[in-house]
């Protein structure tokens, strides 16, 4: 018996087909193989910009991460929720974050002034995607950062994970779990409390080796999901020695001359127009000639630039995992960023020792507006805002079984779309095909068809909600506001960096896309 080989409709996809001797019987049936079902691996950045990818623009090295864009998809108009806890709830509910009680912050207290959508902990009605693809018959694993919930009843495994491994809270120490902030900061090892080792401990290696741990434990022929959440590049700015000296002198040329060149290679990648021009440097960052402390300045970055290298290197080890088990064509994997780049400063929290170099233990800094004015480069404004710089992500999608590498998608998507992408791919009916929409049906779509190259038409308007800023985006329009502002027109097909204010003149269009959007939060509770 021979073999040859056949490509199928899927791309790339070739599989051996067997020739019998011309002697040998013919069966009157073949029993074909099961067809498996495929793994799939979420993998979310903190605090990472729209830039910060050299598959996006970036001087950061990414070789691990570029390797998937370049061999998969990337979206140029992927969206998430502009902050960590409302994001990580729709992805995890394929909700809107109010809907699944995370309209604002995490809280750690359960009382009836934190319940409903600002209740500050995951609903126990909203269904997670580690859930459904458990029932399904998908072994569900999670590494990193949880933030939906503080109480043990909130963990992981108490929302469908198998295994877990991370920080339950918010912004830590990478290398240690400090015991002076206002709120203590705990990691848990599935259902127990764990505390990180006096020595040797580094937030981001952690997180990659129990993901890689869970994905050489899984039984072999059984698909799993894995939901990998780095606290990199989220402030304190803390790296590894060796990760930071491959940026020093990198960034002393300053915020203006990085974020233009970003913006050139970003037209060179096909990202940004060529004839598009880079919007001036926003009024609250300072000239970099006029700064003072250059070298304090240059450092924060070069730290920063280190903590995505590092996540990136980790990424690479768990290709390679994924690889040796032979599962790489038959994975998708999905990465993304919570939140724009921050412009937050952290001085207040007194938690920073001046005597240490930023970037080691004892340090605790964050490197703020002027240089997240860089990572969102070229877009408006930072996390927390719902203008494009808080809630635009670099998206990569990479499933060689399915995606044609190299390709670009221009059709807006939300994080609300990954749990109905999941399912969906992994045979699961969305609820919102099985039961009557409710306050807790899935808002999210597929994106399967877009993985396919097939038409991919979203029926609802994307929305958001943050701390008073607020947003609707039908098509090419985005009507957005800031907290007590007024609302601001953009036609995003020509003007992504926000620059051309078409309120005065388009009033009409204001009025229909204002009243589809006090429509929506009325029905998700915003306040």
């Amino acid at each position: 018996m021979e073999a040859f080989f056949v490509y199928s409709k899927m791309k790339h996809l070739i599989f051996p087909v067997f020739l019998l001797a011309a002697c040998a019987t013919k069966p009157d049936k073949v029993d074909e193989p099961p067809v498996r079902r495929p793994n799939m691996i979420v993998i979310m950045a903190d605090d990472m910009g729209y830039s910060d990818l050299g598959a996006y623009g970036s001087e950061i090295e990414t070789p691990n991460l570029d390797g998937l864009a370049q061999n998969g998809m990337r979206f140029t108009r992927f969206y998430n929720a502009a902050r960590c806890c409302p994001t990580r709830a729709s992805l995890l509910t394929g909700m809107y974050p109010h809907k699944a009680g995370m309209g604002a912050m995490v809280s750690s207290v359960k009382s009836p002034l934190t319940s409903g959508p600002y209740q500050g902990y995951l609903s126990d009605s909203a269904v997670t995607v580690a859930e459904r693809l458990k029932q399904a018959g998908y072994n569900t694993y999670m590494s990193g950062k949880w933030h939906v919930g503080e109480r043990p009843e909130h963990w992981p495994r108490q929302r469908g994970f198998d295994r877990y491994f991370g920080l339950i809270s918010g912004a830590s120490s990478y290398y240690e779990i400090l015991k002076n902030q206002k709120r203590v900061r705990q990691m848990a090892l599935d259902d127990t409390a764990w505390e990180p080792p006096e020595e040797g401990f580094y937030m981001t290696d952690a997180i990659t080796d129990y993901a890689i741990k869970y994905i050489r434990e899984n039984n072999a022929g059984e698909p799993y999901f894995l939901y990998i959440a780095y606290t990199a590049p989220h402030w304190p700015l803390h790296a590894l020695p060796e990760d930071i000296a491959k940026y020093k002198g990198r960034y002393d040329a300053g915020w203006d001359s990085i974020r233009l060149q970003r913006f050139q290679n970003m037209q060179k990648l096909g990202l940004a127009d060529a004839n598009q021009q880079l919007p001036g440097r926003a009024i609250t960052v300072p000239e970099w000639e006029r700064q003072a402390d250059r070298e304090d300045w240059a450092r924060r970055m070069e730290v920063y630039a280190a903590m995505i290298d590092r996540m990136d290197q980790g990424i690479g080890n768990i290709i390679d995992a994924i690889r040796a088990r032979g599962d790489l064509d038959n994975t998708l994997i999905l990465f993304l960023s919570d939140n724009g780049g921050s412009s937050e400063s952290v001085t207040s929290r007194g938690l920073h020792n001046s005597s240490i170099p930023i970037g080691a233990r004892g340090s605790y800094a964050a490197y703020r507006e002027p240089w997240a004015h860089v990572s969102n480069t070229p877009l408006k404004k930072y996390k927390q805002w719902v203008h494009e710089g808080g809630i635009a992500t670099p998206m990569i999608a990479h499933w060689p079984a399915v995606i044609a590498p190299g390709s670009f998608e221009k059709t807006p998507a939300h994080v609300i779309d990954i749990m109905a992408t999941c399912l969906d791919i992994a045979g699961i009916a969305n609820p919102e095909s099985t039961q009557t929409p409710s306050d807790k049906t899935p808002d999210g779509n597929s994106l399967l068809p877009v993985f396919k190259n097939e038409d991919f038409n979203r029926s609802q308007p994307i929305y958001w909600e943050h701390l008073g800023n607020k947003a609707i985006m039908v098509n090419n329009w985005k009507l957005v506001a800031a907290k007590d502002g007024p609302w601001e027109l953009y036609n995003l097909d020509n003007d992504r960096s926000e620059q051309k204010d078409l309120s005065s003149e388009m009033k009409t269009k204001v009025d229909s896309l204002n009243d589809l959007y006090v429509k929506w939060a009325r029905e998700v509770g915003v306040r």
